[in-house]
């Protein structure tokens, strides 16, 4: 890994929160994820599972991790399970880690090879009567791959089909959705990175550039600075390419005149940073561009100004569309007669800004966190509002992360990213 390893006590927080939400004698696994095949002997990099993760620190395939507060034995009320190393794995892949390893990073004292896991498991699940599986239940899920999750719960549901059933993904959405301190800082610090690619890419966008090319940059930048890349792919959109919101072929040249929307954001430590710039190719924003601009930026701040404890998330879009409502009209887009005249499942307004406002930022760019109740502390959200304009062949959305802070007055992560007009302009022409 490339980042600094993280303090054990976050990782023994966040298991004591899941623990103390579950059932009597009950047992919850967490898997790693799966190597994926591409083909022959080809592999995608190893990406981890995001919740062993958030419980563990353990950032390895083949590992498991066991939690049962209710065991008779102490020893066996927090387990992890990780895959034996040997000179042959350490010469051809670099060695794993070993028990004293696994246990600096979690926190956890019970550290047992893979090979046990089924002697063991059997064994507490005499004593439990529950089990919870973590099935994948994001609002935005769409996976069809067969999961080692997905398996185990299979296999686990043959084996013992006398044990009740729960779900951890409910526990997960509220405990991952309030961050701790130590993460915040950790997002923080992968927002650092991305303001360090974004100056970089100021410096070296003009007309004839290739959106490759920028995407190059802030690569470059990112993995200097301890990254593995990108928290997502990225979106490098020039012209008219702005107006398709998951446009991610990156392969067009930026022309004089046009503006380029720029959605990247650097990860670090697993944790994801979310940025959209929108900014001139030429380095000079038209009368036009500048006017369309400050409007998305005005609600965009008037956004962010909402993200207090006890906002509801359903509300607060409401609110945005009636923002965006008014500016919409102020640049002549939209006028009285549409609005009067709307669908009230369709608001006049998404002929122009038809995506959402936020959404919950963290291990996950589009990360757990509960949607139906009230906004909390240390939760971290992004604010993305866009106007796009095919007619105008211009497309542009601004994009912030910040976090909802008990005191009441949001804090934005990427406070010192460039964003006003004139700043734009200027570190573009000196």
């Amino acid at each position: 890994m490339k980042y600094e390893q993280i303090n054990s006590e976050l990782f023994k927080k966040n298991r004591k929160k899941f623990m103390a939400e579950m059932k009597p004698k009950s047992i919850a696994i967490f898997n790693s994820n799966d190597i994926y095949p591409i083909s022959a002997d080809s592999t995608m990099p190893f990406q981890q599972h995001r919740d062993i993760l958030y419980l563990s620190g353990v950032d390895q395939e083949e590992s498991i991790l066991l939690l049962f507060p209710d065991a008779i034995d102490k020893k066996s009320r927090e387990i992890l399970f990780v895959r034996e190393t040997n000179d042959h794995i350490a010469v051809w892949e670099g060695a794993k880690l070993d028990k004293n390893q696994a246990t600096a990073v979690s926190g956890i004292e019970s550290v047992y090879w893979l090979t046990d896991f089924d002697k063991i498991f059997f064994g507490l699940m005499t004593e439990a009567e529950c089990i919870y599986f973590n099935t994948n239940e994001h609002y935005r899920q769409s996976v069809e791959t067969q999961t080692r999750e997905d398996r185990f719960i299979l296999k686990c549901k043959n084996d013992f089909p006398a044990h009740r059933v729960a779900k951890s993904n409910p526990i997960l959405q509220q405990i991952r959705g309030v961050k701790e301190i130590e993460e915040i800082k950790l997002i923080q610090y992968a927002c650092d990175i991305t303001e360090k690619g974004f100056r970089r890419v100021l410096k070296f966008i003009k007309p004839g550039i290739w959106e490759y090319e920028l995407e190059a940059e802030y690569l470059h930048e990112f993995i200097r600075n301890r990254s593995k890349g990108f928290a997502y792919t990225p979106i490098i959109a020039s012209g008219n390419n702005a107006n398709v919101l998951h446009y991610i072929e990156n392969n067009n040249q930026c022309k004089d005149g046009d503006l380029i929307l720029m959605d990247v954001g650097a990860e670090y430590a697993n944790y994801s940073s979310d940025m959209t710039r929108t900014i001139p190719v030429n380095g000079k924003f038209t009368k036009r561009q500048r006017q369309v601009y400050e409007a998305v930026l005005r609600v965009k701040n008037d956004a962010t100004n909402m993200l207090v404890p006890g906002t509801l998330w359903a509300d607060y879009h409401i609110e945005v569309g009636k923002l965006m409502t008014s500016e919409l009209i102020g640049l002549g887009l939209l006028d009285k007669a549409d609005v009067q005249n709307e669908d009230k499942d369709w608001p006049a307004y998404k002929k122009y800004f038809m995506h959402g406002t936020s959404h919950h930022m963290g291990l996950d760019t589009h990360d757990y966190g509960e949607l139906k109740t009230p906004m909390k502390p240390n939760m971290v959200f992004t604010v993305e509002p866009g106007i796009y304009i095919p007619d105008e062949k211009m497309g542009i959305r601004l994009e912030d992360d910040v976090v909802i802070t008990e005191e009441g007055t949001p804090f934005n992560l990427m406070r010192n990213i460039p964003i006003e007009v004139e700043e734009i302009e200027d570190l573009m022409n000196t």
